[in-house]
């Protein structure tokens, strides 16, 4: 086992052709929400929110000759192999978003997988600290497992899988391709 690498058998549910088509789908679908916005802004969560959003931001220029400002929040409450790191969603705040107003601003946030919500309702609760004006949620895989009252307004894929089983989103540039796994962990 390499290290941080939880072994067992993995699967790839999408691979980067897939994946390319999702992005562009939920593009479209970001599009809509933000075209008549007064302000709109991507807020991309890291690590792999981030270039999700730097991806979609791309298409919504390219596509829909929107320009829309990115910016990065990092927040943490698990490693990648999903073990608890924090008893609560820690958020460390960017210096260039932290000043800009929101009170005009449609936030889309931006994520790889929405699990059990504590990201999102930690990015959601910091956003409405900020009295954003509206806020909107984007993620690749909805895991359909949350336990808070949240929901993600565009869903790349969802995923059914057991409690046990790990959604593992591949984003360059923090692994070498695109593509979504499922990671079933060898027990005992």
């Amino acid at each position: 086992m390499t290290k941080g690498r939880v072994e067992g058998e993995r699967f790839c549910l999408y691979d980067r052709a897939a994946i390319e088509h999702v992005l562009d789908r939920m593009t479209v679908e970001a599009a809509a929400l933000l075209r008549d916005a007064a302000d709109p802004l991507l807020l991309g969560i890291l690590r792999r929110g981030a270039p999700l959003a730097e991806m979609m931001q791309a298409r919504l220029e390219r596509q829909f000759v929107m320009e829309i400002p990115r910016y990065a929040l990092k927040l943490k409450r698990y490693a990648d192999d999903l073990g608890l790191l924090h008893p609560d969603t820690q958020l460390t705040e960017n210096a260039e978003f932290a000043e800009r107003d929101l009170s005009r601003a449609t936030v889309l946030i931006v994520d790889d997988v929405l699990y059990r919500g504590h990201s999102l309702a930690r990015a959601v609760e910091y956003l409405a600290q900020r009295r954003a004006h509206v806020v909107r949620a984007a993620v690749l895989a909805d895991r359909c497992a949350a336990r808070l009252p949240v929901h993600a307004d565009i869903v790349g894929i969802r995923v059914q899988a057991a409690p046990d089983d790990i959604v593992e989103c591949n984003v360059p540039p923090y692994e070498d391709d695109l593509r979504v796994e499922l990671l079933r962990p060898r027990r005992g």
